[in-house]
């Protein structure tokens, strides 16, 4: 890896090399600002990284955008990808740098709740990050919102969604009615505050006669990379000692974040028959495929060795979550539990230009098999609505309900889902998931 960055600090410095001849071209042209130039950068990198690279028009204006990130956004009508007929880039964007900084160490300066519909008037408290305002106004999962700032109009109208969302997520304070599980309701007004996201929600084990399952929920592959890595020790280890047989790992609102913290999961993961084999390989475009491509083998931790694992997905189930399930595909029984994931088998790099991080998709993810082109998703063994009326890990939750049936008698249990997710439903989840990262991102060189 000291090598590829060696190398990617020489293809940068050949960037702007290439971008101050435009300066010095451009002496004379009144356009030629530290905004603009800031803007041409972007491109230079882009199109010469950017996966489908081959498809950017030569006449592309850098200078007509707002700024970086409608640049990296303006890449993605081009990702024509074979199989598919729309465009597959959803995901290119840039940043600022202060808060990329945030975003990738999990800082968040929010109340601290994730919201969902559970049915078209029916919107639920997903999660809680322990650390947050909303935690210490004692909300829990599983509360259904009744009124926000005394509007009791509470649907998946986009004009409502739009109100909604503004208030929990781009608000400094809001007034919320919560019903709780015992039927009674509660005022609550939050304000916003800084705190520490915490990935790791639950891990717990559950004993039935001779069987032992560990349940892991984790929300997310960012934040301090040292300090989750040493958590997942603890963690396992834990595991190993209870004596687990099954696993059950819950990802269904991960969308993903650095893929270190993947491969230090999968090693924990992938059973001892597995290591030292290919976990996953990255697959840069032809550019710089001979520099760039890379092959990461596992190297096994801890003392699991497990048959099987069933992982909880969602729509909301991204990237570096996606990877992690498919790199252990060929040496384990993976079974799958809830709705299609998001489908994001590719992922990119911070690159610094000015005050900005740009994110064009740099690069694609196949595991041993060289499979990887899921940008439909991951699909469910068996499909299963999210128990959002439940709290974490309640056994009668329905997709931790299902893993457990299937552990405990060999078969998925009858849990009534849709057989297709409503529309609407399915929307008004997705504007309200809008904010949350979804990407499978690499560490390489900060500062070019």
């Amino acid at each position: 890896m000291e090598l590829k960055n060696i190398a990617l600090f020489f293809f940068s410095a050949v960037v702007l090399s290439t971008v101050g001849c435009k300066k010095e071209n451009n002496n004379g042209d009144a356009g030629n600002t530290t905004e603009n130039r800031v803007k041409d950068t972007a491109w230079s990198y882009a199109k010469d990284l950017y996966l489908w690279h081959q498809n950017l028009p030569s006449d592309f204006n850098a200078r007509s955008y707002a700024d970086p990130d409608a640049i990296m956004k303006a890449l993605r009508p081009y990702s024509a990808e074979p199989g598919f007929a729309d465009p597959v880039d959803r995901w290119s964007f840039a940043i600022k740098k202060a808060e990329w900084d945030d975003v990738s160490l999990g800082i968040s300066g929010d109340f601290g709740l994730g919201i969902f519909f559970m049915s078209e008037n029916d919107l639920r408290v997903s999660y809680v990050e322990p650390a947050s305002p909303a935690a210490a106004a004692g909300i829990e999962r599983s509360w259904q919102i009744m009124s926000v700032n005394n509007n009791t109009t509470v649907n998946t109208d986009d004009a409502t969604i739009s109100r909604i969302s503004t208030a929990v997520f781009n608000s400094s304070s809001a007034s919320f009615t919560f019903k709780k599980p015992d039927g009674t309701d509660v005022d609550i007004t939050l304000t916003a505050a800084t705190h520490q996201d915490d990935p790791i929600i639950l891990d717990t084990v559950y004993s039935n006669g001779g069987n032992k399952t560990g349940y892991f929920v984790f929300n997310s592959f960012l934040g301090n990379i040292d300090n989750i890595k040493s958590r997942l020790g603890n963690i396992f280890n834990a595991f190993s000692a209870a004596g687990i047989n099954d696993m059950i790992v819950d990802l269904r609102y991960n969308g993903g974040g650095y893929v270190a913290l993947q491969n230090e999961l999968a090693n924990y993961l992938v059973p001892s028959s597995g290591n030292n084999g290919i976990m996953l390989q990255e697959k840069f475009n032809n550019n710089y495929s001979a520099l760039f491509d890379t092959t990461i083998n596992y190297q096994k931790k801890g003392a699991l060795n497990l048959n099987r694992i069933f992982f909880i997905i969602t729509k909301n189930t991204a990237s570096a979550s996606e990877l992690l399930i498919n790199s252990l595909k060929p040496y384990v029984d993976v079974k799958l539990i809830g709705r299609a994931s998001h489908g994001k088998p590719v992922g990119y790099f911070n690159i610094g230009v000015g005050d900005w991080y740009i994110f064009p998709v740099s690069f694609r993810s196949v595991n041993k098999n060289g499979e990887g082109n899921y940008f439909n998703g991951l699909q469910p063994d068996v499909t299963v609505d999210d128990g959002l009326d439940k709290p974490w890990g309640d056994i009668n939750e329905s997709c931790l309900a299902s893993a457990l049936h299937y552990i405990n008698e060999g078969a998925f249990s009858r849990i009534s889902a849709r057989a297709q997710q409503d529309i609407r439903l399915e929307n008004g989840n997705t504007a309200l998931d809008i904010k949350r990262f979804k990407g499978a991102v690499e560490e390489r060189s900060r500062t070019w």
